[in-house]
C-alpha cells in the first residue's frame, strides 16, 4: 500500500509540475526538465549553501574538510555528479544544474534612471543660482509696483518662467547626455563579457565556452595567464600559483595542491602552473559575487544563499580584507580615468572659462549695482524700497546670464558623440575599447612600445637527416613538456608540411607542435599515454626561469627512475647542458669551446637572421646503476623542489629556430607612426640580434639612423645608481635615442613606460600606449596612458589590465587606433573654435549692453 502510494504521489508530482511549466508545442521538453530537476533533488545532497560554506575554508582548513567530510576530490566530483575525465555530457542535466545552483553570471546594479540623471544634473552651482533667481523673480512679479505699466505687470511672470524653461532644457540635455554614456558603457561591457571565454572538459573534449555558461560541476582547465570563472576545488595541478590579492587582500602567490590548498577562488589571476578544477560555486553564489553584493557593485537578486546564509557578514578577516581591496581597486579604476589627455585638458579649459566667465559676470553685476545705486540713491536722492529688490535680482539675473552664456554647454554632448562615433568605428577595425578614455588617449600618443608574436619557422622541408632516437626525445621533449591545452589542428585534409593550421594556445608551444607534425609524428598518442595527472614536476615558465620543465617517470621498461624534459631560452639552457647529443645520437661532452661556439656562431646567427632559439634538453635520473655517462644516478628519493640541483648537468637535443615573420603590412604603419609624430619602440623579451633584425625589417630602426639597442640587464645598469635605485636624469639620457631593448623582464617594460611618462625632457609630457600579452605584463598596462593586450595571443590577466583589447593581435590596428583617437580630437577642436568664438562675441555683447542700458541686450524685445 505504501508503495502504491509513493508511485501515486510520484506521477501526481510530475503531472503538476508539467501543467504548471508547460505551452504549446513544448510539454515533451518540460517533461524532460521536469525529470531532470527531480533527479537533481533525489541524487544530489549538495544545497547551495553546503557549496557556499565549503567555499569560505581555506586552506589546510579546506583539505582537511574534503577528506574528513567527502572522502577526498574523487569523492566530492561523484557527488556532485560529474567525471573527472569526461566531464559533464548531458545537455538537460547541465540545464538542470543552471536553475539549481544559479548561472556564472553576476548581475551589474540597475543602470540609474534618467530622472535621476536628471536630479544629479540639477545639482549644479550655476543651476541652482538659477532657480534661486527664478523663484524671487517669480515672487516679485506678483508683487505690486506703481512703477510699472499694466503691459509690463501682465509680462513679469514671462522672465522667471523663461528661466525655470532654460533650467530644464540644459537638465534634459544634460541627462540625457549621461544617460546615453552610460548605456554606451553598459554596451561596451555586454561586448566584453561576449568575449571572455574559457576552457572545460564537457562530453571528454576540451572545449571554449563562454564564461557565463560554465555550471556548477564543470571541469576547468587553467593555466598560467588565466583569470579563474568560478569557484571551485583543485583536481590535478602543476606548480599552481595564484594572486588572490584582488579578492583576500593576500599579497603573497598561493601555491595550491593537494596537502596545501584546494580552493580555488573566482576573481583570482593564475601566476605560475597549471591544472584542472572542479566548480562548486558560480555567479552570485562565488565569493566574489557575495562580496559584490556587500559592496553594491552588483544586483541584489532573490536568492537562496541571500535568505539563507550569509558567510560574509561575520568577523572574517579575510572576508573585511576583500571587501577593503575591492572598494581599494574600484578608487583605482576611477581615479584611473582621470589620466585621459583630452579630459585633463578640457577640464582645464573648463576651469579657465568659468574663473573667466565668473569674473565677467561679477563685473556685470558690479557696474549695474554701483551704477543703480548711484543714480538712485546719490543723484536721485531717493530712499530705498522694497521695489529696489527688484531691480538688483535682475542685475543678478543679467549677471548670471553673462556666466551662462560664456560656458560652452554644448561641449559635453560634442565630446560623448565624437567618443561614441570613434568607438563604434574602432570596434569594426579589430579595437575592442574596454575604457572610453583609451579613444580619445590615442588621438595624444607620442610613444608606443610594442611587442610581438610568432610561428615556426618553416624553412627546411627536409627532416630525413634525424635519427630515429632524436626524433623520439623530440616527440616526447616537446608533447609533454608543453602545456596540454596547447594544440595545432590542420583546417582541411592535408596534414603534410605546409598544410595550414589552427593554432591552440601558447604560440611558440604551437609552433613547436606543429614542427612535430611536420615530422610525421603525433604528439596526441603522446598526451594519451602521459596524462597530466601522471607527471610527477612540472616548473612551470616564469621571466625568471625563462624555461619551462617538466619530470615523467622512464618510459624504458629496463630502468626504474625519471626523466626530465626542459625548453628555454638558449642561453639559459645552454649553459645548464654538460651533454650534447651527436649526430648519431650520442651524448658528448660539452666543452667550453664548443659551449662558446654554439652560443657565437650558432645562437647568434640564427638570432640575427631574425629567428627566436630555443634550446631542448634531457637529463635521465635512474635508480641505483646505469652505464650512460649522461645519466644521474641516485639511491633514495630526489628532492624536486632543489630546483638549482634538479636543473643542471642536462644533455642536449637540439637548437630549433622559431621565426616572427613581419606582416607585410606593419612597416607601412610604422612609417605612418613616425610621420605622425609617434615614436615606435621594440620591447622584448627576444635575443638582441633577433630584436634587432626584425627591427630592421619593420623600419623601427634605421641603419644610418642615431638609436640605442640595449639588452635588459644592460638598460638596467645604465639607468640605476650605486644604491641600485632607478634615476629619472640617468634614464633621460636613454630613452628618447633607445628603440629596442631586448631580452626584457616585465619589470624593465614597467621602468621604461614610467620613466617616459614622467620625464620632463618635452615642454608637453609624453603620452605613451603599451601592448602586452603576458601575465607579468599587468603592471606595464596599467602605468601606461593607453594599454593594449592581444585578444588571441593574451592571457585573461592581460586583457584586465588593458584599456583596447586588440582582436586580430595586430599592429595596423593600433594606428587605427591613433587614427580614430585624432578624429575625436579634431572633431572637438572644431566645435570649440565656433563655439568659443560664438560665446566671447555673445558675452561681449552682453557685457557691453548690459552696462550700457542696464538691461541684457541677448532678449527679444
Amino acid at each position: 500500500l505504501v508503495e502504491y502510494i509513493i508511485v501515486f504521489y510520484f506521477f501526481f508530482f510530475v503531472s503538476a509540475e508539467i501543467m504548471r511549466h508547460s505551452q504549446v508545442g513544448v510539454a515533451t521538453n518540460n517533461w524532460h526538465n521536469v525529470i531532470s530537476n527531480i533527479k537533481m533533488a533525489e541524487n544530489n545532497d549538495f544545497s547551495v549553501e553546503e557549496l557556499v560554506e565549503l567555499m569560505e575554508k581555506r586552506g589546510l582548513e579546506g583539505v582537511h574538510e574534503i577528506n574528513s567530510r567527502y572522502g577526498g576530490v574523487d569523492k566530492l566530483c561523484m557527488r556532485l555528479r560529474t567525471s573527472i575525465n569526461e566531464g559533464l555530457c548531458d545537455a538537460l542535466n547541465i540545464e538542470a544544474r543552471r536553475r539549481h545552483y544559479g548561472s556564472n553570471y553576476i548581475p551589474p546594479k540597475p543602470p540609474k534612471s534618467f530622472f535621476r540623471h536628471a536630479w544629479e544634473a540639477m545639482q549644479d552651482m550655476t543651476l541652482l543660482i538659477l532657480i534661486v533667481a527664478a523663484v524671487v523673480s517669480l515672487g516679485l512679479s506678483f508683487y505690486p509696483n506703481a512703477e510699472t505699466s499694466e503691459n509690463d505687470k501682465k509680462a513679469e511672470w514671462i522672465e522667471g518662467s523663461a528661466i525655470f524653461f532654460a533650467v530644464l532644457v540644459v537638465v534634459l540635455v544634460t541627462a540625457g547626455n549621461n544617460y546615453t554614456k552610460d548605456k554606451q558603457f553598459r554596451g561596451l561591457q555586454s561586448n566584453i563579457e561576449k568575449e571572455q571565454k574559457f576552457t572545460v572538459v564537457r562530453e571528454g573534449i576540451a572545449q571554449q565556452i563562454l564564461v557565463r555558461d560554465i555550471v556548477v560541476g564543470d571541469i576547468c582547465m587553467v593555466k598560467y595567464g588565466d583569470l579563474i570563472p568560478a569557484d571551485g576545488v583543485v583536481l590535478q595541478c602543476n606548480d599552481l600559483k595564484l594572486d588572490e590579492s584582488a579578492l583576500t587582500g593576500e599579497s603573497d602567490l598561493i601555491r595550491k595542491g593537494p596537502d596545501l590548498d584546494l580552493m580555488v577562488l573566482s576573481g583570482t589571476h593564475v601566476m605560475e602552473g597549471s591544472g584542472r578544477i572542479v566548480v562548486t560555486a558560480v555567479g552570485l553564489n562565488s565569493q566574489s559575487g557575495i562580496i559584490m553584493k556587500l559592496l553594491g557593485t552588483a544586483q541584489n537578486e532573490k536568492s537562496e544563499i541571500q535568505e539563507n546564509h550569509h558567510p560574509i557578514e561575520t568577523d572574517n578577516v579575510d572576508c573585511k580584507q576583500s571587501k577593503a581591496k575591492l572598494k581599494q581597486n574600484s578608487k583605482a579604476r576611477q581615479s584611473n580615468t582621470e589620466k585621459s589627455v583630452l579630459q585633463a585638458k578640457l577640464t582645464r579649459l573648463s576651469k579657465q572659462i568659468g574663473v573667466a566667465g565668473t569674473f565677467v559676470a561679477l563685473l556685470t553685476i558690479a557696474v549695474l549695482v554701483i551704477r543703480h545705486s548711484i543714480e538712485k540713491f546719490v543723484f536721485e536722492k531717493r530712499e530705498f524700497v522694497v521695489d529696489d529688490i527688484h531691480d538688483y535680482v535682475q542685475f543678478v539675473i543679467i549677471g548670471i546670464t553673462v556666466l551662462v552664456i560664456a560656458v560652452p554647454e554644448g561641449l559635453p554632448l560634442a565630446v560623448t558623440l565624437s567618443l561614441a562615433y570613434s568607438v563604434k568605428k574602432m570596434m569594426k577595425d579589430n579595437n575592442l575599447v574596454r575604457h572610453l578614455y583609451a579613444c580619445e588617449t590615442m588621438g595624444n600618443a607620442t610613444a608606443i612600445c610594442s611587442d610581438k608574436t610568432g610561428e615556426f619557422c618553416k624553412s627546411i622541408p627536409d627532416w630525413d637527416w634525424i635519427p630515429e632516437r632524436i626524433r623520439q626525445l623530440l616527440l616526447y621533449c616537446i608533447s609533454v613538456n608543453s602545456s596540454y591545452s596547447s594544440q595545432t589542428l590542420a583546417c582541411g585534409p592535408a596534414q603534410g608540411y605546409g598544410s595550414k593550421r589552427k593554432q591552440l594556445g601558447n604560440k611558440t608551444e604551437c609552433a613547436l607542435l606543429g614542427f612535430l607534425l611536420d615530422l610525421g609524428q603525433n604528439y596526441e598518442s603522446v598526451r594519451q599515454q602521459i596524462t597530466e595527472e601522471s607527471l610527477v614536476k612540472v616548473y612551470t615558465f616564469n621571466s625568471v626561469r625563462k624555461s619551462m620543465s617538466t619530470v615523467i617517470k622512464l618510459q624504458d621498461s629496463t630502468r626504474t627512475g625519471y626523466r626530465l624534459f626542459s625548453k628555454g631560452a638558449s642561453e639559459v639552457i645552454l649553459k645548464k647542458c654538460k651533454f650534447i647529443l651527436n649526430q648519431q645520437a650520442e651524448p658528448v661532452e660539452i666543452s667550453e669551446k664548443m659551449l662558446k661556439f654554439l652560443l657565437k656562431d650558432v645562437v647568434e646567427s640564427m638570432a640575427s637572421n631574425g629567428l627566436r632559439t630555443i634550446c631542448l634538453a634531457y637529463k635521465d635520473f635512474v635508480l641505483h646503476d646505469s652505464t650512460n655517462v649522461n645519466d644521474e644516478i641516485y639511491s633514495d628519493t630526489i628532492d624536486w623542489d632543489d630546483e638549482a640541483s634538479v636543473l643542471c648537468n642536462l644533455t642536449c637535443i637540439a637548437l630549433v629556430g622559431i621565426q616572427d615573420p613581419v606582416r607585410p603590412e606593419v612597416p607601412a604603419a610604422i612609417r605612418n607612426c613616425q610621420k605622425a609624430g609617434i615614436t615606435v619602440r621594440m620591447v622584448t623579451g627576444d635575443n638582441l640580434n633577433t630584436a634587432r633584425s626584425i627591427a630592421l625589417q619593420c623600419g623601427i630602426i634605421d641603419p644610418g639612423g642615431d638609436f640605442l639597442v640595449l639588452e635588459g640587464p644592460t638598460f638596467n645598469q645604465r639607468i640605476r645608481d650605486e644604491n641600485g635605485q632607478v634615476q629619472q636624469a640617468l634614464l633621460d639620457k636613454i630613452w628618447p635615442n633607445l628603440r629596442v631593448l631586448a631580452r626584457s623582464s616585465p619589470t624593465d617594460k614597467y621602468i621604461l613606460v614610467k620613466g617616459i611618462i614622467e620625464s620632463k625632457l618635452s615642454k608637453n609630457r609624453e603620452v605613451v600606449a603599451v601592448t602586452g600579452d603576458g601575465t607579468n605584463d599587468g603592471p606595464a598596462l596599467r602605468k601606461a596612458d593607453v594599454g593594449f593586450a592581444m585578444g588571441i595571443a593574451g592571457t585573461d590577466v592581460a586583457k584586465e589590465a588593458s584599456d583596447i583589447i586588440l582582436t586580430d593581435d595586430n599592429f595596423i590596428s593600433i594606428v587605427k587606433a591613433v587614427m580614430w583617437g585624432r578624429n575625436v580630437y579634431d572633431s572637438i577642436s572644431k566645435f570649440l573654435q565656433f563655439q568659443l568664438t560664438v560665446n566671447l562675441v555673445a558675452v561681449m555683447v552682453a557685457f557691453v549692453g548690459a552696462c550700457s542700458i542696464e538691461d541684457s541686450p541677448l532678449k527679444v524685445a
